[in-house]
């Protein structure tokens, strides 16, 4: 008797279990991006996402089903806007390569960042410059011209972070740490 009855229920939480993932990909399908260069910053409706590489491996995002926005950007090229359309249980497939923009002049000043979240986003003046792990130590940094900038952390998924001004002078080190 123990045993129908375990069996019963086995089979009923089965039979839920598998419902459950059909209303959600009812609802949601993915994205693919795939850029050159991939260390683009990848942002859907004005939302950070994440990059879109990791390791050279193209990204995957679960995304709401519908039009959405996504831009792509990197400091040294021209940002990239296209809309796609998500389709529910679906991956769309993005790929894009970038224009490169003319390189900054000298002088420079270099701005290190430390955080613990070493793909959250890092906007200078609301701009997205890199990934947080990109100018993490003494052999990396992100070249700036001298002034002022607010540095800004923002992690995957865009939402929390922090945020800091700094003076950028040429040919010195500025460090900033972000929680």
């Amino acid at each position: 008797m123990r045993i129908i009855a375990f069996a019963r229920t086995t089979a009923l939480l089965a039979a839920i279990s598998f419902a459950i993932p059909v209303v959600g990909q009812q609802e949601t399908g993915f994205l693919k991006v795939s850029a050159n260069p991939g260390r683009a910053g990848v942002f859907i409706d004005d939302k950070y996402v994440g990059p879109s590489a990791n390791f050279r491996i193209d990204r995957r995002y679960t995304v709401a089903a519908g039009t959405h926005e996504v831009k792509l950007c990197d400091p040294r090229y021209e940002d990239v806007v296209r809309t796609v359309t998500i389709e529910p249980g679906k991956t769309t497939r993005l790929k894009e390569t970038l224009k490169r923009l003319p390189p900054a002049e000298p002088p420079f000043g270099r701005l290190r960042t430390v955080s613990s979240d070493k793909f959250a986003a890092v906007l200078v003046n609301d701009k997205f410059m890199g990934h947080a792990d990109e100018f993490s130590n003494s052999m990396q940094g992100l070249l700036l011209n001298p002034g002022e900038y607010t540095v800004k952390l923002v992690p995957a998924g865009g939402t929390g972070g922090s945020e800091e001004r700094v003076k950028i002078e040429a040919d010195r080190v500025s460090v900033v740490r972000l929680q």
